[in-house]
């Protein structure tokens, strides 16, 4: 009813493959990407750019894990572990080489992909529950190394401290300019998900997914494709904490620990895995639970815990609701919230008939 189909003919493979096929859409993104890069860094307070920046940054970050879990079926735990690779390899190459922030990104990217190689090795001998455990060992091996090297992180509980990034000559300071920059990012790699899943490459990560055998009987190197999915998923974590360095000022292996991963892993599962657009959903849906978490625990958890211990008792309930979040999802709805939406969508083709 709201968004007729009929009347709009493709007359061309061009046509008929574009992303957002429909007119109606078309315009939809364009002005939510206008008011993403107009208004908002324009009239937007520092909280809101705040907010946004970093649900832009774990979005990159998600997208990763979608690549990875979602098109290829592979589970990872270690996802923390990348971001930390790319952003410890950005901040070193800008402290100690001055290099600007168009190289370093690149460099963390390609860096965090090659260790995304190496970690995804046992995943052509091993799959399910074991690659989990693999991948969280190699997020524990990765966050020891990183902390007790101090070539690299500067020693234990170290911190590097890095410049702003610069844009021909100007320095990115403010918030809308840090946002501007964050965004510009997150919408490359939110494109770049969406037509991976269109390629050659997709499709045959998609097919493992399915079946290896008959991926493999269809003529698909199973292990190639294995490996590039982790490598495209390191990527994509490297990227993202290469724009956490960029965005704080300062990298430090704290901020990439396995409740980061576990976080990842919430917004695909509860945003519906193997969906790009899941993926945006889920974060859209698990920003806001923190923000209920300490609205209710502000207003009657005062009965039940000592205000000395509120912060503790807010950061572990908030913990603990995106467990039950996950189990919830996992039971009930199982594709996430990317198929309530399908199943609004679908509806509201037809309403008010009934088909």
């Amino acid at each position: 009813m709201f968004l007729r189909e009929s009347g709009h003919y493709k007359t061309s493979y061009r046509a008929d493959m574009a992303l957002f096929p429909h007119p109606a859409v078309r315009r939809t993104v364009w002005a939510s990407l206008f008011l993403l890069f107009v208004p908002v860094p324009l009239f937007g307070s520092e909280h809101l750019l705040a907010v946004l920046t970093l649900n832009a940054i774990n979005l990159v970050g998600a997208l990763g894990l979608t690549v990875l879990l979602g098109y290829a079926g592979q589970i990872s735990l270690g996802h923390g572990a990348f971001m930390s690779v790319g952003a410890y390899t950005a901040a070193n190459l800008a402290v100690r080489l001055d290099l600007p922030f168009w190289l370093t990104l690149p460099a963390g990217a390609a860096m965090a992909a090659l260790i995304g190689i190496v970690v995804g090795l046992p995943s052509l001998r091993i799959r399910g529950f074991y690659l989990a455990i693999s991948t969280l060992a190699a997020q524990l091996v990765i966050e020891w190394i990183i902390n007790r090297t101090p070539a690299i992180s500067g020693g234990i509980q170290a911190s590097i401290h890095v410049p702003r990034p610069e844009l021909f000559g100007l320095r990115l300071d403010s918030a809308a300019e840090l946002y501007l920059f964050v965004l510009a990012v997150a919408v490359a790699g939110l494109l770049a998900a969406l037509n991976l899943g269109r390629s050659r490459l997709g499709r045959a990560m998609i097919a493992v997914r399915e079946h290896e055998t008959a991926a493999s009987l269809m003529g698909v190197d199973v292990a190639r494709v294995k490996l590039a999915a982790f490598a495209l998923s390191a990527a994509y974590g490297g990227v993202a904490g290469v724009l956490f360095t960029y965005y704080l000022g300062v990298a430090n292996y704290q901020q990439y620990t396995f409740a980061i991963s576990i976080y990842y892993l919430a917004i695909n599962i509860i945003g519906g895995l193997g969906s790009v657009w899941g993926a945006l959903l889920g974060l859209a849906f698990l920003s806001l639970v923190p923000r209920f978490v300490f609205l209710a625990m502000t207003s009657v958890g005062s009965w039940f815990v000592d205000l000395a211990y509120m912060a503790q008792a807010v950061a572990q309930v908030r913990q603990m609701t995106f467990g039950i979040l996950i189990l919830v999802f996992l039971v009930l709805e199982p594709e996430g919230i990317a198929a309530l939406w399908r199943r609004a969508r679908n509806w509201l083709r037809t309403w008010p008939f009934s088909y």
